[in-house]
């Protein structure tokens, strides 16, 4: 390259060199899925590097007064539970709300298609990865693959000694955010999940067991149970509680892998109740166990019990039934 830039015009030449500075930047923050706050600490400065707290009520993760308290330097805030991250159609609860609203959701945190994301949980508990996860899969959904996920979240963070700032936070522009492609092969539909039933996929429920065994029932699923031939992969086996602060487990994940009988070669969907706890199991699964070939379904259990026509399957005392959901 420098032959090229020494025969062009120096203006050129500069310009040219410009480019190839901020590319060598870009690719310098070395982005993986999960990064640590050793990690986020050493890139805080980087022009290319938003930084977006997503804690909410969730496992008492807090609000934005208590982003306002105390944060990470530099970084900006968005409730995952009350910004619009998420939302209801058609008695569904969870579901992914149109591109356009996305698209200015994520722009006025002055997120721009050339931007690298971390995401910043609360860290306060197994349910509240969810959040980071499933704010990570919406932008991948909309084809933007610089993003992370903090490990240990906010509550990580402090616990290693990191630098935090209080007070009223300083502005930031909004910037111009188009997704770069709808990537509808990461969104299993409810009929994606009655063609898999039939097929080789392979379905997980990410709920806790009593609610894959049929005991357990959210208000958001009208009856109990699982979708019949899942397997049980419950979303909080993947996390650690590490002095009050849960970070992901990976080094036994192959083996909750094993055990649930997942092979990552097969077309596999991720469900819950409503596309939370869900993330956190696509997450893992894709972004660290490398499966290749996944979805989630964000509808979950809450969609897929809304008609009568769809059978649930439970398990008490060791005996699996199924039965045909009745009005």
């Amino acid at each position: 390259m420098m032959p090229l830039l020494l025969k062009l015009p120096l203006k050129w030449a500069v310009g040219w060199l410009g480019v190839l500075s901020l590319a060598a930047h870009a690719h310098a923050l070395e982005l993986t899925p999960l990064v640590d706050a050793q990690w986020l600490n050493e890139h805080l400065d980087s022009e290319a590097l938003v930084v977006i707290d997503v804690r909410s009520s969730i496992d008492n993760g807090g609000d934005e007064d208590s982003f306002i308290e105390a944060r990470i330097p530099g970084s900006r805030y968005t409730s995952y539970t009350d910004d619009g991250w998420r939302e209801t159609r058609d008695s569904v609860a969870g579901l992914m709300p149109e591109v356009g609203e996305l698209e200015r959701l994520i722009g006025s945190l002055g997120v721009a298609n050339d931007s690298a994301v971390v995401i910043v949980p609360a860290g306060t508990g197994a349910t509240d990865f969810g959040s980071a996860a499933r704010v990570y899969w919406t932008l991948k959904v909309l084809g933007h693959d610089e993003v992370a996920i903090l490990n240990g979240g906010f509550t990580g963070w402090q616990q290693q000694g990191f630098e935090v700032a209080s007070g009223e936070p300083e502005g930031f522009e909004t910037a111009e955010f188009t997704a770069a492609a709808l990537r509808e092969e990461l969104i299993a539909t409810t009929e994606d999940v009655e063609a898999a039933r039939t097929t080789q996929a392979q379905l997980v429920d990410a709920r806790p067991t009593d609610y894959f065994m049929g005991d357990a029932k959210s208000p958001a699923a009208r009856v109990a149970g699982t979708i019949p031939g899942a397997r049980s992969l419950p979303h909080q086996t993947h996390l650690n509680n590490q002095n009050g602060a849960y970070y992901l487990d990976t080094d036994g994940l192959q083996s909750r892998i094993n055990a649930a009988d997942l092979d990552n070669q097969e077309r596999t969907i991720a469900f819950c109740n409503t596309g939370h706890w869900a993330a956190t199991d696509w997450f893992v699964l894709s972004e660290v166990a490398g499966f290749s070939n996944i979805a989630m379904y964000d509808g979950s259990m809450a969609a897929w019990t809304i008609s009568d026509s769809r059978p649930v399957q439970f398990a008490r005392d060791g005996i699996r039934q199924v039965r045909e959901l009745l009005n």
